[in-house]
């Protein structure tokens, strides 16, 4: 492609990143190969002059131009020439560290880190903002997917009041799997082969980098500081073959979904395997693919869905942030926290949805009527029943109107204690 030739001279912008691995070399060869498209659009030429490493002598996918690596973060935060630095090392510590040195030194930072940004951005934010400097995250939740930059600018003046998110490719692909027959150790494998799981998935399978994500959409769209602590996790080690086989018959899939709720002044964030309506657009989203429904009082509903992982795709979203910082520097656009407001955490025993429950009971008489009777004292009412019998025992599969989380959980303790429960029950909210 020929060189652009503007009106106006191109401005060189120095950009040091922080970690050269997967999504750091992604970064610099994006910035290389797509240099002119974004003098282009902009006016400048980012160009990647420093990047902080632990190990010079490494293989790396994309290699750097002789004098760019380095194992000494003072040649990156010392460097007056250095304009915006990306940190895409990962980790709390020593990446916390860095990005508040970089901070406090007058220089802008974008970040893809999702730890670091839920559990510390308060201090981080704190510390830009007393530099006068930016701090951009967009590759910390959903890598391609722009949804901070969405909840941030276009949609800063809607009162956003709900959040359904499927932030985790790993779950996704493995739900996905388990959907057309696999059992879950079998796509749990795949996904480790494909490359969409670590060889340790516990942050992925128990919820916990989707309870990261959901923290920081959460505090984005309301304005009030949500950390991962706040966030009620359960990932989907407990899902089986048969709680899928039961959401078919019912006409719904299995998800590992994302919830925020604000209601007044509370907010509730919670991260769970939810029974998906296959009507519904998050029904749809199959595989390694993210998607964040945003409703609100003047959108009512707009969906973003794409690939939420990768280096290539993170790297997308981390140029994009480098160009938003460049093209508003001095501004002061958006380099503010976006907190504004103290909000409650709900008493999680007041939220409410229709849930999906799951017993195994023994195939005795009276079995289904006890149990209806301990969810009819505590008002709870049941919409559609499936039952499955087996040698000996019955598997009840439930859908629940709409109800306060607080009573199912109280009935569902009560009808655990009977003799004739084979299991503990499994629950779910249902998401129509």
């Amino acid at each position: 492609m020929p060189e652009w030739k503007g009106c106006l001279a191109s401005v060189d912008v120095n950009v040091a990143l922080l970690g050269y691995g997967t999504v750091g070399s992604s970064v610099s060869r994006m910035l290389a190969e797509s240099g002119s498209e974004i003098e282009r659009a902009t006016g400048h030429r980012l160009r990647v002059v420093r990047a902080l490493v632990q190990n010079l002598d490494k293989e790396r996918a994309f290699p750097a131009a002789d004098g760019v690596l380095t194992t000494d973060f003072a040649a990156v935060r010392d460097d007056p020439t250095i304009d915006v630095v990306a940190e895409v090392m990962g980790g709390v510590s020593p990446a916390g560290d860095y990005v508040r040195e970089l901070l406090r030194a007058g220089k802008p930072v974008v970040s893809a880190n999702k730890q670091l940004v839920a559990r510390e951005g308060a201090e981080l934010f704190a510390t830009a903002s007393a530099a006068g400097v930016q701090l951009r995250f967009e590759a910390s939740v959903c890598a391609a997917i722009p949804v901070v930059k969405v909840l941030r600018e276009s949609l800063v003046a809607t009162n956003v009041h709900r959040i359904l998110g499927i932030v985790n490719g790993t779950t996704n692909f493995i739900l996905s799997e388990m959907e057309r027959g696999a059992e879950y150790a079998e796509a749990l494998a795949a996904a480790q082969e494909l490359g969409y799981a670590e060889a340790d998935p516990t942050d992925d399978v128990e919820g916990v980098d989707a309870a990261a994500k959901m923290s920081i959409l959460a505090t984005v769209a309301f304005g009030s500081r949500v950390t991962p602590d706040q966030v009620d996790t359960r990932g989907i080690t407990e899902v089986t073959p048969s709680h899928i086989a039961a959401a078919a018959e019912l006409g719904m899939v299995v998800r590992l979904v994302g919830i925020a709720t604000l209601s007044g002044e509370e907010v509730d964030v919670r991260v769970q395997p939810a029974f998906v309506e296959r009507s519904h657009p998050l029904a749809a989203v199959d595989g390694p693919f993210n998607a964040v429904m945003l409703q609100g009082d003047a959108i009512r509903e707009i969906t973003l869905e794409g690939p939420g992982a990768g280096g290539i795709e993170t790297a997308s979203a981390v140029v994009a942030d480098l160009v938003s910082v460049v093209g508003t520097a001095g501004t002061g656009f958006l380099q503010n926290d976006a907190c504004w407001r103290e909000l409650r955490r709900m008493d999680a025993a007041t939220w409410r949805s229709p849930f999906y429950v799951h017993l195994d009971v023994a195939d005795e008489p009276g079995v289904l009527a006890h149990a209806a009777s301990r969810l009819a004292a505590h008002d709870v009412s049941v919409a559609r029943l499936v039952q499955r019998l087996e040698e000996g025992r019955a598997s009840l599969n439930l859908v629940l109107h709409d109800v306060a989380f607080g009573d199912v959980r109280a009935a569902l303790a009560e009808i655990a204690a009977f003799p004739e429960v084979l299991d503990r029950p499994f629950i779910a909210p249902v998401i129509a």
